[in-house]
């Protein structure tokens, strides 16, 4: 596969990645731009703040899918074998791509969100077993405390920890992309994590109506 092919396929998944759900969601059928309210970020958790599960949970389907469509062009190059090193790079480096669209999205004057569910997908195509205990991680907080910035810090922080004393993940790659999506959900979630200190975090409601004058 020649480097333009390559670099084609990259920006693909960076054009994948731009598409804000949210954003397209809010603007339609409810005429709001979920940016310009709650944490100002377009992303499934302040989708579900601003306008409700209703809204929230198509956003969180179609981040997850996007992820997951944009690391599996690495099955467009016939060269690379799946599972091995060479296969597994293209894989991160698509990964990157589509996470990097969603927080700055080409399309939306470069506004978007956190990237966690769009990370949820990619994951699921690179390493389902171990993102499926994340999942699960994340579920368990999530219910126990309500809180999704928590439930999203301690479900990243799981995976390297999965990855390394776990499954023993061979690939030097793997282990540290595992550390950077750590270190990135823990930078991303700053103010959230300032806001759980001084107790003053949103807990997430299983029904939230919207309501108009948001």
């Amino acid at each position: 596969m020649s480097l333009i092919f390559k670099l084609l396929l990259i920006f693909t998944a960076y054009l994948i990645g731009s598409i804000s759900s949210s954003v397209w969601i809010g603007r339609y059928f409810y005429g709001v731009d979920v940016r310009d309210h709650g944490s100002g970020n377009a992303g499934f958790t302040n989708t579900v703040r601003v306008l409700g599960w209703k809204a929230g949970l198509p956003v969180f389907l179609i981040d997850i899918l996007k992820g997951f469509i944009a690391v599996s062009l690495v099955r467009v190059n016939v060269n690379y074998i799946p599972g091995t090193v060479d296969f597994i790079n293209f894989q991160l480096i698509l990964g990157a791509a589509v996470v990097l669209g969603h927080i700055f999205p080409i399309f939306f004057g470069f506004r978007g969100g956190k990237g966690v569910a769009t990370l949820l997908g990619l994951l699921l195509a690179i390493q389902p077993q171990v993102t499926l205990i994340c999942l699960a991680v994340f579920v368990v907080v999530f219910i126990t405390t309500r809180y999704v910035s928590l439930s999203s810090i301690i479900a990243g922080i799981a995976f390297p920890i999965l990855n390394l004393f776990v499954f023993h993940t061979s690939a030097l790659s793997l282990i540290i992309f595992s550390m950077i999506v750590s270190i990135l959900l823990l930078l991303t979630h700053q103010k959230n994590i300032e806001r759980l200190l001084n107790k003053e975090e949103s807990r997430a409601k299983i029904i939230k109506k919207r309501s108009r004058h948001q």
